[in-house]
């Protein structure tokens, strides 16, 4: 019986529940639309304990599908149950109907698909448990893609630093270059200084020799 497992279902577009079935008596679809005001807009999946009961959710693009189930049915035929809802409803109303669609008026349209895919899921644990591994894996593998990118991007940062450190190099082996040729050309002013000085004390000693042999300017 669906009852035993999966006992409650609603999709809801923002708070206001477009569609909902369920076999059981209790208090559980008024708990679960009070879960319902309070969950995050942001799309994923939640899920809650309450009195031997779970309250799964999975959010995305406006819309909520959710799954009341007891605890012995585990995470993994709610999860695949909502998944298989998610499908169906956006091929039937994706961009259409349930964009304005009004509280509860889907549900006899729907309402009956609700049901059917609960039974399925329960009536199939081996193929949901199968499909929930197969999408584990492929969640893992997107993890490693993703931590991969991160890698990238972090190494990208990285080489940014790198360039611009490499430009602050070639910028400043640029300004040592032209400090070293000013000095240069500095240095050989003060060697040209320095020769020029020299060779005048030595014009002035040949000078000062020549008129102290001579005795002046009247050498013959």
């Amino acid at each position: 019986m669906v009852q035993q497992s999966l006992i409650y279902s609603f999709v809801a577009r923002g708070t206001v529940i477009l569609v909902e079935f369920t076999d059981f008596k209790g208090n559980v679809t008024s708990i679960a639309s009070q879960c319902l005001q309070k969950l995050p807009s942001s799309s994923d999946k939640f899920t809650y304990n309450c009195d031997g009961h779970t309250f799964n959710y999975l959010v995305e693009n406006g819309f909520t599908y959710c799954v009341v189930a007891v605890d012995s049915a585990g995470r993994e035929i709610p999860m695949a149950f909502l998944e298989r809802v998610k499908e169906d409803f956006n091929q039937r109303y994706g961009g259409g109907k349930a964009a304005t669609a009004q509280a509860n008026s889907l549900n006899k349209e729907f309402g009956s698909k609700l049901k059917e895919h609960m039974q399925y899921c329960i009536d199939h644990p081996d193929e949901i448990s199968k499909l929930a591994k197969v999408k584990a894996q492929v969640s893992e593998v997107k993890g490693v893609m993703i931590e991969n990118i991160d890698k990238v991007l972090g190494r990208g940062v990285i080489i940014g630093h790198l360039v611009d450190k490499t430009e602050n190099l070639r910028s400043e082996a640029q300004d040592f270059r032209i400090r070293a040729t000013q000095m240069r050309i500095k240095m050989w002013f003060q060697n040209m200084k320095i020769k020029l000085i020299v060779l005048a004390i030595i014009i002035a000693l040949i000078l000062i020799i020549v008129l102290s042999v001579c005795g002046g300017f009247k050498c013959n």
